[in-house]
């Protein structure tokens, strides 16, 4: 339910989220377990989370780094390799704590250096994930250097995802981080088994933004953003409370000194500000009363999980100091917060923010 100033909506979930290892996880778990009632975990460590264990060991590590009274949940995802074992995947299908397996195209953003070159040599374990019902996880984007960097979604779309999808109609598949109107049109014109996730950043900023006054490193991520015409129809589609879009923050934290680099990583930490600035874009965009579709309710529906049993309420008027510092961490992981000015002007209440 919703006004002018507040809104009251089901406890969220992140559908596509970072959280690193070790230091870096204890730094940042706490933003998204303060808000969340569950999120699905990216593989992509050094090295990567490739077999059942390998997950089962990362859950562990999560469910130890969680402040105390925190009933978050982290799903787990596999790393696909051209090596993963189609055996890997009946097991994982039969563990509630596995949601899928991730797909980065070998070489398309960070730790993807372990994905796959060839997507063919990949197709028998992806006519087994259709069998048991394991969905896919998508990085969109071709690597092929010869394709501008702002065309590389919609290439992929073209010459991967839709032949892929065609060999595989029953294998459900999420587009990750979709960016371009491209994308759009194509999520809405499949018929079953497909859905994206949107993040709150490619929301906000389109490619000048990373120039603006000179270089910005922490508004650099992959998929890139794009130009103002593809943000737009992002926010058609996430306010327009369609079910087959819905959040993923790919809320990747980076130390700064690894950002403000010669060559920087690519990455975006919004996991501190993620819903003020949601609730900020469903107000402006008069979509208030979609927000709980999209961060609440759709990605359940999509993944067949239920959606928790609790609520946040969110407040129009100023943020705390707490929610809107820029840096968090201390020395040499200090990561920088995406705190845009759509993050000032919303509160949330029925978390620890």
């Amino acid at each position: 339910m919703s006004d002018q100033g507040i809104i009251q909506i089901v406890r969220p979930d992140d559908w596509h989220l970072h959280l690193r290892d070790g230091e870096m996880l204890n730094l940042v778990l706490p933003f998204t377990a303060n808000i969340f009632g569950k999120a699905i975990i990216m593989p992509n460590l050094k090295p990567p989370i490739r077999t059942v264990p390998d997950a089962l060991s990362y859950r562990d590590r999560i469910i130890e780094a969680l402040p105390e009274g925190h009933p978050f949940r982290p799903l787990m995802t596999l790393y696909l390799t051209e090596t993963t074992d189609v055996e890997d995947i009946r097991v994982a299908a039969e563990h509630s704590e596995i949601m899928g397996v991730k797909y980065y195209p070998a070489g398309a953003t960070t730790n993807s250096d372990d994905g796959v070159a060839d997507i063919e040599s990949a197709y028998p374990v992806l006519e087994t994930m259709q069998a048991v019902g394991l969905p896919l996880l998508i990085h969109g984007e071709v690597v092929d250097p010869e394709v501008d960097i702002f065309d590389r979604e919609h290439v992929f779309i073209d010459l991967v995802l839709e032949p892929l999808r065609k060999e595989f109609p029953d294998l459900k598949v999420v587009l990750e981080h979709i960016t371009t109107s491209h994308a759009v049109d194509y999520v809405l014109r499949s018929k079953k088994n497909l859905a994206a996730t949107i993040t709150p950043h490619h929301l906000v900023i389109n490619r000048n933004d990373l120039f603006v006054g000179g270089l910005r490193p922490h508004m650099y991520c992959l998929p890139i953003a794009k130009r103002e015409e593809n943000r737009l129809a992002l926010r058609r589609a996430a306010t327009s409370g369609n079910k087959k879009f819905f959040l993923g923050s790919d809320s990747a934290p980076h130390p700064v000194n690894a950002k403000e680099v010669d060559c920087g990583c690519a990455g975006i930490f919004n996991a501190p500000t993620i819903m003020p600035i949601l609730a900020d874009i469903f107000s402006t965009d008069n979509a208030l009363d979609n927000l709980e579709a999209f961060a609440s309710l759709n990605g359940a529906s999509f993944y067949g999980t239920l959606p928790n049993q609790d609520t946040i309420t969110l407040k129009k008027g100023a943020r705390s100091a707490k929610a809107t510092d820029c840096l968090v961490g201390e020395g040499k992981g200090v990561v920088r917060v995406f705190s845009p000015a759509e993050a000032g002007t919303w509160s949330i209440s029925g978390g620890s923010l």
